[in-house]
């Protein structure tokens, strides 16, 4: 059996910079179902991650490991052109990443700091115990019995944890992601994002370290159209389709992109665990809060409520009571004001009125702002 303070169920961004913050005074064990992180669609971090890396004491090592600089964003929405620079932001540039070498890389940093790493290992059963619980996990070779005083489900949108403890998951809408990897021909002469809206959704594509780059198409699951999610799953259809639109084929062929991978489809949905707390746990990143990949905050989000979730425990454990009360408060604060935004964000498109993926996110904007779209 282990014993520990705080054991946090999944080893992604949030789950590894929580475990990181708090090792350094608090036992920590945190596991993760897979052996080693995996290649994933996220790789978008804003100037504003500066911040935290320094209050964490990442930054320097950080600016080592190589990830691509990015300068900005470009968007064609709503038959407008726009560009967004980072010039002017006082974090100066953003960076595209190598994600599972970020999250390598943060895995490390918290074992080195004095947390404890079980990879291969899965959640069985919790049962809440005088000052604690008793946690069951699988592992690759038996099963192990862990006492904690405090949980954080880490554990992605899947919210294993979370759900254990009978909160819920609320789903506000049912887009889904394709994405795949390639490589770029050319070196990009324009390292920003650059998003494009279309008839049955948007697309996404990004320059990433060593001449990569991603693709991504942005629908909904259940549409029935011939940008079916269905439809697009070989390379060569998803390439096909990227070409249909002005700006991501202008930036493809410049590129000269080819793809190497195989499509991948990932749910990209907003959605809230309810309650993001409770007594003695609390979640944190998707787990907590999934955001639409428009808003670029997806991984910012997971590093930003990593922190929070570890000063909670931290607070909890110096006797504070309170503290995950506090951390619901403040996760509610950022969900009111993140659909806020993405309302807006997608009311603006209004070139495809008969558009079932449109239609249902202007009806969401007319109900959140009282506006006809």
């Amino acid at each position: 059996m282990i014993r520990c303070d705080v054991l946090i169920v999944g080893a992604g961004p949030a789950g590894a910079i929580a475990a990181l913050n708090l090792a350094s005074s608090r036992q920590v064990l945190l596991v993760d179902k897979r052996i080693a992180p995996v290649a994933r669609i996220g790789e978008s971090l804003p100037p504003a991650a500066r911040r935290l890396l320094t209050d964490m004491g990442l930054w320097d090592d950080f600016l080592r490991q190589g990830h691509a600089a990015c300068y900005g964003n470009r968007s064609l929405w709503n038959g407008v052109a726009a560009e967004h620079d980072f010039i002017r932001d006082p974090d100066g540039q953003g960076w595209h990443l190598d994600r599972a070498q970020f999250e390598s890389w943060l895995q490390a940093h918290a074992v080195n700091r004095g947390a404890s790493l079980l990879t291969s290992t899965t959640l069985d059963s919790v049962t809440a115990i005088k000052d604690g619980w008793q946690v069951m996990l699988d592992t690759s070779t038996d099963c192990l019995e862990v006492q904690a005083k405090l949980l954080i489900d880490a554990g992605g949108r899947a919210a294993s944890l979370g759900k254990q403890l009978g909160a819920g998951r609320q789903h506000h809408d049912s887009l889904v992601c394709l994405w795949l990897y390639g490589h770029d021909q050319h070196i990009a002469v324009d390292s920003r994002s650059q998003i494009e809206a279309v008839e049955q959704g948007w697309w996404y594509t990004a320059s990433l370290p060593g001449q990569r780059r991603v693709l991504a198409f942005h629908t909904d699951s259940d549409l029935q159209n011939p940008a079916n999610a269905r439809e697009l799953r070989s390379p060569a259809a998803l390439l096909q389709a990227a070409m249909a639109t002005t700006e991501i084929s202008a930036q493809l062929d410049a590129a000269g992109f080819v793809a190497d991978a195989e499509v991948a489809t990932t749910a990209a949905h907003s959605a809230t665990l309810q309650p993001v707390a409770g007594d003695r746990w609390c979640a944190a990143g998707d787990a907590a809060m999934s955001f639409d990949p428009l808003s670029s905050q997806g991984l910012f989000n997971a590093m930003y409520t990593g922190l929070a979730a570890a000063l909670a425990c931290d607070r909890t454990l110096s006797g504070e009571v309170g503290a995950f009360d506090d951390y619901g408060n403040e996760l509610r604060r950022i969900e009111t004001a993140y659909l806020r935004h993405l309302d807006f964000w997608y009311g603006q498109e209004k070139r495809w009125p008969d558009s079932a993926f449109w239609q249902r996110r202007h009806r969401r904007y007319v109900k959140a702002t009282g506006q006809i779209s």
